[in-house]
């Protein structure tokens, strides 16, 4: 995971530009039961003796599904010390000849958190890597990664002149389940975590970045772009919506603005944003308001001013929907132009009517 710096109108952005680069210097293997059905921990006795010839498979096994701009920090709501993964990683950091003794201790604490009854068992890696380079630093990574799902492999045997099949049951190496890398860097704010989770999506998902890790987003320029594209959707699609009466397609309009304005800035400037964007004085007003009350209601931090991240900004922009639902099958799509969009009431009841020039 190796990031380009670049200025930004004197803020500074990060850019991923290419895969990790990197050695494996130890790694642990523990096999996590769960612990509703009274599965047990099955514990190594050491590190593995031998991962050279093996180097490049493991590499990418764990690392090539990190594929995303999005950081964590692990946290703990009283004190920081108190999460359990953030003390065993930070002795190993302290001292990597630990990373055994911690590695039981980060079992332990996993199974303690699988206590769900869709959560599979699995093989539990702790793996420590050298020469990461984040942030234009080279710093340590510790990786935490769970296998939970097998495949069925085919092996072709040659005896006595024949081929015969076998199959056996294993781990499929491009398909990384649950996996983190906790980089030894901005170690006062928990870290900067990278998390990968591509088996769960229920409820029982929570125990891997929740429970067990327990982790939240970086401050940093993704997660601004995230929030306070989150936050002005909002504020058009519930706040306007309910204060004026806004009809769906002038909403649709100020969401495009929205867009338009993060995808022709590289720096977000919150008063910037409410003069081309929000425009009126009065809705400025309460859109600052909003902003203040979004913050404190989803316990975030949004910075008035930030590099936009690209990564953000195209994920989020999925949920700005510009297609105006009708009964059913009816539907209008919106992406500029709409004062040819008018909407009425009559005696039949609600209406659209659609000017335009050329039919295509």
């Amino acid at each position: 995971m190796i990031l380009r710096k670049k200025s930004c109108n004197n803020l500074i952005k990060y850019e991923m530009i290419s895969a990790i680069n990197i050695k494996i210097q130890n790694c642990v293997v523990h096999k996590i039961g769960n612990k509703l059905r009274d599965e047990s921990v099955n514990l190594s006795n050491s590190c593995l003796n031998d991962i050279i010839s093996i180097q490049e498979i493991l590499i990418d096994y764990f690392l090539s599904r990190f594929v995303t701009d999005e950081y964590f920090q692990l946290f703990h709501d009283s004190d920081l010390g108190l999460n359990e993964v953030y003390t065993f990683v930070s002795k190993i950091f302290n001292n990597p000849e630990d990373i055994y003794v911690q590695s039981v201790n980060l079992a332990k604490h996993l199974y303690n958190q699988s206590t769900h009854p869709k959560i599979k068992g699995g093989e539990f890696y702790v793996v420590y890597f050298k020469d990461c380079i984040i942030d234009s630093d080279t710093v340590d990574a510790i990786g935490l990664f769970k296998s939970e799902n097998k495949d069925t492999f085919l092996k072709v045997l040659q005896q006595n002149g024949n081929f015969n099949l076998a199959s056996e049951r294993g781990i499929n190496i491009k398909k990384l389940d649950k996996g983190c890398l906790i980089f030894n860097k901005e170690k006062e704010n928990g870290y900067i975590v990278a998390v990968v989770d591509n088996t769960n999506k229920g409820v029982e998902a929570q125990y891997w970045i929740d429970d067990f890790l327990h982790v939240r987003p970086r401050k940093d320029e993704y997660s601004n772009t995230q929030n306070v594209m989150s936050m002005a959707k909002s504020f058009v699609t519930k706040e306007l919506a309910k204060e004026y009466d806004m009809p769906r397609a002038d909403q649709i309009e100020l969401l495009n603005k929205s867009l338009d304005f993060f995808k022709s800035k590289e720096t977000f400037n919150l008063n910037d944003f409410a003069k081309e964007v929000i425009a009126k004085p009065e809705v400025i007003k309460k859109f600052q308001q909003y902003k203040q009350e979004y913050e404190e209601t989803n316990d975030i931090a949004i910075d008035n001013q930030f590099a936009i991240s690209d990564a953000a900004r195209k994920k989020q922009q999925r949920s700005y929907k510009r297609v105006i639902h009708l009964d059913k099958k009816i539907q209008i799509i919106i992406d500029g132009n709409s004062d040819n969009v008018e909407h009425g009431k009559d005696a039949r009841g609600n209406y659209y009517k659609v000017y335009y020039n050329e039919e295509e």
